[in-house]
């Protein structure tokens, strides 16, 4: 059998890179994207177990970009069973210090990457999965949401409200893709112990954010990237429409 073939987006660092690990090691080749920091992008997938795996780059936010970089993975890889979308960007954007005009940009440049992008990088994969030769079943659509959609985030308003329509976004494509043998989910984290959030962690609030969940730590990348791993598998197919939560009972709903 063919191995299984995905995209994972922001895939250089972080989740994502944990995610294409996941992958790789569940015995997909794997395309891992980043914006344009192509050196972290190489040294991922240099490391992954397997063979065949591929860079590509470009800003979801784009959606020329979208395009191109979809294509790209399409031709390393032969074509796409799976799509993780999870790049995004998080910008502090406190209502009650933010200018006017960083208001806006920060805004803009939030939806355009946290859900313009997904939606848009969604559409490029389904129209290649509605056009291969082989047909649509078996694709599977993940996109990495947030638990901040939920409980709301009073710093970055943005992030919260991009991360809840990205997972009504998952919501009606699974309905929409059902009938074509493509599932489509999403998984909502809680706070998570990667790179960028060591100096958090690390810090004067860092007692306080493990403090959230009542097994006293947060989240660690694996953790998340063996979910991905799961919903990506063939079993996995009646999840369809889930949004699975991984805050360790951090937040409940």
């Amino acid at each position: 059998m063919n191995a299984r073939r995905a995209l994972v987006t922001g895939g250089s660092r972080g989740i994502g890179a944990s995610i294409a690990r996941a992958l790789a090691e569940s015995g997909h080749r794997v395309a891992v994207h980043c914006r344009a920091d192509t050196s972290a992008a190489d040294a991922v997938a240099a490391a992954l177990p397997g063979s065949g795996h591929a860079v590509v780059s470009g800003d979801v936010a784009d959606p020329q970009q979208v395009q191109a970089l979809v294509a790209a993975a399409v031709s390393a890889l032969g074509g796409i069973d799976v799509l993780v979308s999870n790049a995004g960007v998080y910008i502090h954007q406190p209502i009650a210090s933010t200018s006017y005009a960083d208001w806006q940009a920060s805004w803009r440049r939030t939806i355009d990457t946290n859900l313009h992008g997904p939606a848009n990088v969604a559409w490029c994969v389904t129209d290649h999965l509605l056009n291969r030769p082989e047909g649509p079943e078996g694709g599977r659509i993940i996109s990495v949401g947030s638990r901040g959609a939920y409980r709301g985030e009073p710093t970055a308003p943005a992030y919260a409200a991009a991360k809840a329509a990205l997972h009504a976004m998952t919501q009606s494509l699974a309905v929409a893709l059902a009938p074509h043998g493509i599932a489509v989910t999403a998984v909502a984290p809680g706070f998570v112990r990667t790179e960028m959030a060591e100096s958090v962690l690390s810090g004067a609030a860092g007692d306080a954010i493990r403090a959230q969940s009542p097994f006293g730590r947060v989240a660690e990348p694996g953790e998340v990237a063996a979910a991905v791993a799961w919903l990506a598998s063939p079993l996995a197919l009646w999840a369809s429409g889930a949004v699975i939560d991984l805050n360790g009972a951090s937040h409940l709903r």
